[in-house]
């Protein structure tokens, strides 16, 4: 496993920025450009790609993505799936181009097929259609009929959190969370909020005071962990919706003197490379971005090469990396 010694000679920064990076500290005054080497540091770092040789690929690809620099820095998750990308295109030797969001046409006149990351909403979607050029969508799927796509099988993964979480003894089980929007700009239901909601009512122990809604990234984890905490009941678990969102639990249980995991279990999701590094070590749903983005890649390949009509949609498993943030329930002082 990578270190942060290694994360920081890859990025050229001190082992205390790594660190101070990788924990979201907020006092931090360095560029978001400095952040962005860190982070993409440490995906690097988390998995290898045995290099091949092979010839110069006669194929040109555009990348799109719905996330700005900031957005990307928040939440890792899309970070992660995009240095995949990059560095399975890197791999089989193809070219590839950043489309920006006006659709720069000298990239689009140069490129065969293009790779779509996050969700879009329905001007976008359009957009793209009027590329004319085969496309494949990363993580969303906005018309199976027209577009190929990889996306990940929610419903099992956030399942397999919650039972291992039953399984521990836990009844009181807190969600945090956001709210998603589809291709039409439409908000709705995050379909962990969904899963969650079900299955805790198949228990019978949902309970609609220990769910929170706000946004993603580690502020609203804070404050909503924080009213949860110094309210009635308390949860002895929370499983929320990404690990950026656990960063801030983590601070708010800290602050209310909330041990984790003696008093309080934290289960996240993505397994973005800083959970390994989070004190104690996060309890996090594994989505392979790796695999996701390499068969994205090699499902557009082979689209532009048979000339594949038919779309395709492939949805990659996910694993729970039990780690140290949650543990058998006890009262919450």
């Amino acid at each position: 496993m990578a270190t942060i010694k290694d994360i920081a000679n890859l990025a050229n920064v001190s082992i205390t920025t790594v660190s101070r990076v990788l924990n979201y500290d907020e006092t931090l005054n360095v560029s978001p450009e400095t952040r962005k080497r860190v982070f993409e540091a440490a995906e690097e770092l988390a998995y290898v790609v045995v290099p091949k040789k092979k010839q110069k690929s006669k194929w040109k690809i555009g990348l799109y993505d719905s996330f700005s620099l900031e957005e990307e820095l928040v939440d890792t998750y899309y970070l992660s799936i995009r240095v995949a990308l990059e560095k399975k295109l890197k791999s089989r030797s193809i070219d590839f181009f950043r489309i920006d969001k006006e659709g720069n046409e000298a990239n689009l006149n140069k490129i065969d097929g293009i790779l779509c990351l996050g969700t879009f909403k329905s001007k976008d979607i359009e957009k793209i259609k009027g590329f004319n050029k085969p496309c494949v969508f990363v993580d969303s799927n906005p018309d199976e009929y027209y577009f190929d796509s990889v996306v990940i099988d929610f419903n099992s993964a956030t399942r397999n959190a919650l039972n291992y979480l039953t399984e521990l003894g836990h009844e009181n089980i807190g969600f945090i969370g956001g709210v998603e929007t589809d291709m039409y700009g439409n908000r709705f239901k995050d379909l962990r909020q969904d899963v969650f909601e079900n299955y805790l009512k198949e228990k019978n122990i949902f309970k609609e005071e220990l769910v929170r809604i706000g946004g993603y990234d580690p502020k609203d984890g804070y404050s909503n962990l924080r009213e949860m905490l110094t309210s009635e009941p308390k949860p002895t678990a929370v499983f929320v919706a990404n690990d950026t969102i656990a960063v801030g639990c983590y601070k708010a249980a800290y602050e209310l003197g909330v041990k984790i995991p003696d008093e309080l279990s934290i289960v996240g999701f993505n397994d973005v490379a800083t959970a390994k590094y989070m004190v104690p070590p996060l309890t996090t749903v594994k989505l392979y971005t790796e695999i996701m983005g390499e068969t994205a890649v090699d499902l557009l390949i082979e689209r532009l090469s048979s000339k594949r009509e038919v779309s395709k949609k492939i949805t990659i498993n996910t694993k729970l990396i039990v780690r140290e943030s949650a543990a058998s329930p006890q009262k919450i002082k």
